[in-house]
């Protein structure tokens, strides 16, 4: 799967690494609607790292279609809000 991470880039990700992710984004969905900023904050840059971690940059000049876009790290709560789905960030 190809990931974007706005303001950064994208990077290609194994299907087996979405558990993983699934169980960040859901931490981050209670912390949204919970209105936590320094959980969602913590949170976000712990899910974005594990998508640079896991993840396999692709160059820039690579022009595929991202099949999820997450926010950049300086995105606000109400910013991450307004992408949200009923299953978060990431489609379970």
């Amino acid at each position: 799967m190809i990931v974007r991470i706005m303001g950064e880039g994208q990077v290609e990700l194994d299907d087996v690494h979405f558990a993983e992710l699934n169980r960040l984004d859901d931490e981050l969905l209670a912390e949204i609607q919970g209105g936590d900023h320094d959980g969602f904050r913590r949170t976000l840059a712990a899910l974005l790292d594990a998508v640079r971690r896991l993840g396999k940059p692709l160059p820039d000049d690579a022009l595929q279609p991202s099949e999820l876009i997450l926010p950049g790290p300086d995105a606000t709560l109400e910013e991450v809000e307004q992408m949200l789905s009923d299953d978060g960030l990431i489609p379970n």
